[in-house]
């Protein structure tokens, strides 16, 4: 990336990072998934700052923003939108839902019916709505920020597998530490930091942004790494579903987004690595066995991890001029 998207970035970062205290590696997560034309799925205990860091990452960016509250009677019509007839035009006139904007919240997306749920499935995947026949594109940049209470808890629905398979990455915001939960009391003690956040980057910096992302250099290698490790997720004994070959495609994407957020224009495997259980681990399955051994499948991904061998970097060539790695090298156009 140039030095301005870079500093666009970094702009952003901060922003966030003023509200969410102390989870920086949360908050590089997000911003991955939003440069890779992903959907981020928030997993937590209530009271631990989902929804903030929902709203921080949608206001730090001037796009237009809408949250849904997900409830147990919330229609399908609530999120895509409804036909209604006009008695003067004499037709039906379409109003758009809540999700037509460049930032979706969706707040506890687990507590409404898997109906409502599935209103989801084509926007997130085709970034498309069809309603009565019509198709109707939604806005770019696209994403979705939803957020879900752990399943044991309260008044939940369990998200179908191909909900879940269209989040790029699931993160666990997690407990802040006592340092960090002391400066909360200081800075949210009067009034929420939301309140004079304002936008710090434009929807424009933002493609800007993704269209770099596209162009970084993703070696052989390391593709074919990617693909050893989602494959070994589906002949692993203590696994019932494995990963998807959306969930490759995924990864791919991530690594290249972590790699442009490292001011590189290439992906290393540390980029894949790093990613891999936040890509990985929602889309799994564990068996009932594994499931009484306490096993996760956050556990199963880091065992493949290790498992799995690591591509040695290929010789570099001689006057490349591209960094000092040869995963850089750019291979020969066919002309």
């Amino acid at each position: 990336m140039g030095e301005d998207l870079t500093a666009v970035v970094e702009r952003v970062r901060g922003s966030v990072e003023d509200v969410i205290e102390g989870k920086p590696e949360v908050v590089r997560l997000s911003l991955t998934v939003l440069l890779a034309e992903g959907h981020l799925l928030i997993e937590d205990v209530p009271g631990v700052g989902k929804t903030m860091l929902a709203k921080a990452l949608a206001r730090s960016i001037d796009c237009s923003v809408r949250r849904i509250q997900f409830t147990p009677d919330l229609l399908p019509s609530d999120i895509t939108g409804v036909s209604i007839w006009d008695q003067q035009r004499r037709d039906f006139e379409f109003k758009p839902g809540a999700i037509f904007a460049q930032v979706v919240i969706g707040d506890e997306i687990n507590r409404a019916s898997p109906k409502t749920q599935s209103a989801l499935l084509e926007s997130m995947e085709e970034r498309q709505v069809t309603i009565d026949g019509q198709t109707y594109e939604l806005p770019s940049p696209f994403m979705v920020v939803a957020t879900q209470n752990p399943v044991e808890m309260e008044g939940t629905y369990p998200l179908p597998e191909a909900q879940r398979d269209r989040f790029m990455a699931r993160v666990s915001i997690g407990y802040p530490s006592a340092d960090a939960e002391l400066q909360m009391l200081d800075v949210h003690g009067g009034a929420s930091p939301l309140d004079d956040l304002q936008p710090v980057a434009h929807a424009h910096d933002i493609l800007k942004l993704i269209e770099a992302v596209r162009g970084v250099h993703v070696a052989e290698p390391i593709r074919r790494y990617a693909v050893d490790l989602v494959a070994a997720t589906r002949t692993h004994p203590d696994l019932r579903l494995g990963a998807s070959p959306r969930a490759t495609l995924h990864l791919l994407r991530a690594a290249k987004a972590s790699a442009a957020l490292s001011g590189r224009d290439y992906a290393l495997p540390d980029d894949v690595q790093a990613l891999a259980v936040a890509v990985l681990a929602h889309r799994l399955l564990p068996t009932a066995q594994a499931q009484l051994n306490r096993r996760t499948a956050e556990q199963v991904v880091q065992e493949i991890l290790q498992r799995t061998p690591v591509p040695a970097e290929p010789r570099q060539g001689v006057g490349t001029g591209r960094g000092t790695s040869a995963y850089g090298q750019q291979p020969p156009r066919r002309l």
